[in-house]
């Protein structure tokens, strides 16, 4: 029973490295407002590199509700920090993902291409529960991606010291609606 559903393709603004957020979709499962997104152009060859080399990358999803009003500053419903971890076990030769919205269980693959993916990606994290929303008013979600800082060990901080190629952060991506919730 979904209340709501947007599905916006168009990207935010990247700020560096090309990095854009799509597949930006909002939704309600008939109990909570929900967020799906993806981000693109994160992975270019010198953060590939690093994280072949052992050195964990972390994505942040920085998530924003807020009750737009109009005569009285905007309203805020929720701020959400999601992130994501990548680490690539030398021995093992496998990929270990751990997601925050998703109690840090790791989802292992011996694929680059899969780990990444699951970097990449949240499929409907839960923003709020819809009694939080009044119907008929104006909200607003946004939201946006980027790499953490990577703290390296003294040593690689001579080997990889233009770290700052494999930065990303994109643009804020926005999603206005008025709550309307369904009868039964």
């Amino acid at each position: 029973m979904v209340i709501l559903f947007a599905l916006l393709m168009a990207p935010g603004f990247a700020y560096s490295n090309d990095a854009i957020l799509t597949d930006f979709a909002v939704s309600s499962n008939g109990r909570d407002l929900l967020l799906s997104l993806r981000v693109v152009g994160a992975f270019n060859e010198k953060l590939k590199e690093a994280i072949l080399n052992g050195i964990p990358a972390t994505f942040s999803f920085s998530i924003t509700l807020d009750q737009k009003r109009s005569l009285l500053p905007d309203s805020d419903v929720k701020d959400i920090t999601a992130t994501h971890t990548l680490k690539y076990h030398v021995l093992k030769n496998h990929f270990i993902v751990k997601r925050s919205w998703e109690n840090n269980t790791a989802l292992t693959t011996d694929s680059f291409a899969e780990a990444q993916e699951w970097m990449s990606e949240i499929k409907e994290i839960k923003i709020t529960s819809l009694k939080n929303l009044s119907p008929g008013k104006h909200y607003e979600i946004r939201a946006k991606a980027k790499l953490d800082k990577i703290n390296l060990p003294a040593f690689f901080n001579y080997i990889f010291f233009f770290t700052f190629l494999w930065d990303f952060e994109t643009g804020w991506h926005t999603y206005e609606f008025i709550h309307t919730p369904m009868t039964p």
